[in-house]
């Protein structure tokens, strides 16, 4: 499906198809098992929810692909981005936070790592012998 430009949404846009958007959309956008592409003229203002999304125009909010975002030459995010895969390309520009971390990885708040040299790390406990 394909939204012209001179067209401008406010609110929520929700779809089970892959999207092309060139016109103005304000709100939420919710696409979560399909594509989204932000055409040239595209001017986003929204929280956005795809399988992927491609970008040649503007989004300004937060986006969040469960397969991967694609900023292409031109495209602009000023946002903050979650999704396994990320594309910049040179010429794209990109303001904002980036969290590459796959479903079923670790729960944020726990450390995939050793404690850093001089923090504290918990003992084993102590197993009583013998009684």
């Amino acid at each position: 499906m394909n939204i012209g430009k001179s067209v401008i949404i406010k609110g929520e846009l929700s779809g089970s198809e892959d999207l092309t958007l060139e016109g103005h959309v304000e709100g939420r956008i919710d696409l979560k098992d399909n594509v989204l592409t932000i055409g040239p003229n595209g001017k986003i203002k929204a929280e956005v929810f795809a399988k992927a999304v491609v970008v040649l125009g503007e989004i300004t909010g937060n986006v969040t692909a469960s397969e991967k975002v694609d900023i292409r030459d031109n495209g602009s995010v000023d946002g903050d981005i979650c999704s396994p895969r990320v594309a910049i390309a040179e010429g794209a520009h990109f303001r904002g936070a980036v969290d590459m971390q796959r479903a079923g990885a670790k729960a944020p708040g726990k450390p995939a790592t050793p404690a850093a040299p001089g923090q504290a790390q918990p003992l084993p406990q102590a197993q009583k012998v013998g009684a």
